[in-house]
């Protein structure tokens, strides 16, 4: 299920400056901190976040045409702000939901599972 564009811009406008506040201390949640590929300016998108061996998933919930996508994709530095801590994340890879279902921890998989996003997943490993 890929959430509507009308949503998408009102959580842009309200909901996600709110949200920026809370979801690095919050389960699940996290900022991730990413750079424009066309402005070089620095966002701050709030998102689901689900551990893998390696790094982190991101489910994909408005299409891998979001701007937070391509600008992942695109390269620049990546940081994930999650339960006070930063983590640089690096090779970023989109997959499907499915694809991506059998790298997410075991125990997060139910949650990963339950979220109606369906469509992608991106994929990030921890910078070393």
């Amino acid at each position: 299920m890929r959430v509507p564009r009308g949503v998408a811009n009102f959580n842009r406008r309200v909901t996600n400056p709110v949200a920026r506040s809370l979801t690095p201390w919050l389960p699940g949640l996290g900022t991730l901190e990413h750079t424009g590929r066309k402005s070089g300016k620095r966002y701050r998108t709030p998102l689901l976040v689900f551990p893998t061996r390696d790094g982190f998933a991101f489910l994909v919930g408005y299409g891998p045409q979001t701007d937070w996508v391509k600008n992942v994709l695109a390269g620049g530095p990546t940081v994930l702000n999650k339960r006070g801590k930063a983590i640089e994340l690096g090779d970023p890879k989109l997959v499907s939901k499915a694809e991506a279902v059998d790298v997410v921890t075991p125990g997060s998989r139910p949650f990963y599972r339950l979220w109606p996003y369906n469509e992608a997943a991106l994929l990030l490993t921890r910078v070393a």
